[in-house]
């Protein structure tokens, strides 16, 4: 299982606290240090069965001052894919990937439901 998470993040320290708390084991991989791949977040994005706009730091500095609210509707999948590659701050975090599950975003019952805790 790999956890990949910004270690200033409030959501990821959450999500890291609670994995710890159910004994789940994973690895860490900080996200600003590792930017995920294209290739990487294009996995991601086929077994999370998630739109990619869910990908997104909407709250993020970065997402905000890149004006990505208006300019993501007119580009493609591939385009975002891409541009999330670009850096790690762009993408939502925690995600957990567990084999062919990927969780993005820290919501405490689809965790549960997910590990089957």
């Amino acid at each position: 299982m790999l956890l990949v998470c910004y270690p200033r993040c409030s959501t990821c320290k959450k999500a890291q606290k609670w994995l710890d708390e159910h004994g789940v084991s994973y690895d860490y991989r900080d996200i600003k240090e590792d930017n995920p791949t294209e290739s990487e977040l294009r996995d991601w994005l086929d077994k999370s069965g998630l739109d990619v706009k869910r990908f997104f730091n909407t709250s993020g500095q970065l997402y905000k001052s890149m004006g990505l609210k208006d300019k993501l509707p007119d580009m493609s999948v591939y385009e975002k894919l891409r541009l999330l590659a670009t850096d790690g701050m762009l993408v939502k975090r925690p995600i957990l990937i567990d084999g062919g599950s990927v969780l993005v975003g820290f919501k405490e019952d689809e965790w549960s439901f997910k590990l089957g805790l």
